[in-house]
């Protein structure tokens, strides 16, 4: 999965996912550039990446403005003139459940994980090169049906069909878009919003007997996916999904709770 000489865009790049895809392709030889929200999170991160290759590019930018995504753009281009690779990774999650949610916070996450994701392939087209790789991520909460996250299950669920569209769309200029389908990941997700004050490892013991595998994946996990699928290795590879779940949604009878 070599990237030399590859230039990659990484959303969300400051942490989780994106942090860890960002750092597997800097070790596989590509500059990257990485967005985020939170200067003081992107500094960091940068800081992190610093030891696995030059070439970051931090840009903040809030994703679900326009004028950022443009803001954006024109930097990526500026720095690296065009792109091989673009992972739509930024998202957000929170609760919505039905009778108690607000027109605000539902749209807010459907601004960041849908909106935004379309905006800003459309935003990066032009610089992306025929035979590019975009790669979108997903979530199993597309078909779990688990309560109070139809904002979030509906965005995870639009980002499939999305990214079917967008493979036919891209086909004739050689660009290939898949989808990664995370399910439960070690990443900060998991501390934020709803959940603050909870701690990853206890919610991965009160999950783990519901996933086959035993345990939530790593964000590295995720991170090797993506970059197959934006490699040369997936040359042949369009309108895919690679689903990194540890079982729970191919075989959800091998988990603990229906082993006995």
């Amino acid at each position: 999965m070599n990237l030399e000489n590859k230039t990659a865009l990484v959303t969300g790049g400051n942490s989780g996912i994106g942090l860890a895809t960002a750092r597997l392709m800097l070790e596989q030889g590509a500059r990257v550039a990485i967005t985020g929200r939170d200067k003081a999170k992107l500094d960091a991160a940068v800081a992190e990446l610093a030891p696995y290759g030059e070439g970051v590019l931090a840009i903040q930018a809030d994703l679900t403005d326009m004028s950022a995504i443009d803001a954006m753009a024109k930097a990526v281009e500026a720095a690296f003139g065009k792109l091989d690779i673009v992972f739509a990774n930024a998202g957000v999650s929170g609760p919505t459940p039905l009778g108690a949610t607000t027109l605000e916070a539902f749209e807010t996450i459907v601004r960041t994980n849908l909106t935004a994701v379309f905006f800003t392939i459309q935003a990066v087209r032009p610089l992306l090169k025929n035979g590019g790789a975009v790669v979108l991520n997903g979530s199993v909460m597309r078909e779990l049906g688990s309560p109070g996250s139809s904002a979030y299950a509906a965005t995870k669920a639009g980002i499939t069909g999305m990214a079917k569209v967008l493979a036919s769309e891209l086909a004739p200029h050689g660009i290939r878009v898949n989808t990664v389908i995370p399910g439960g990941t070690r990443t900060p997700i998991w501390t934020r919003g709803a959940r603050a004050g909870q701690s990853i490892d206890a919610t991965e013991q009160a999950m783990a007997g519901r996933i086959p595998l035993g345990r939530f994946n790593d964000a590295d996990e995720i991170a090797q996916a993506v970059v197959f699928l934006a490699s040369n290795a997936a040359a042949g590879v369009t309108a895919a999904e690679i689903v990194v779940d540890a079982g729970t949604t191919g075989a959800p009878w091998g988990a603990k709770q229906y082993r006995g």
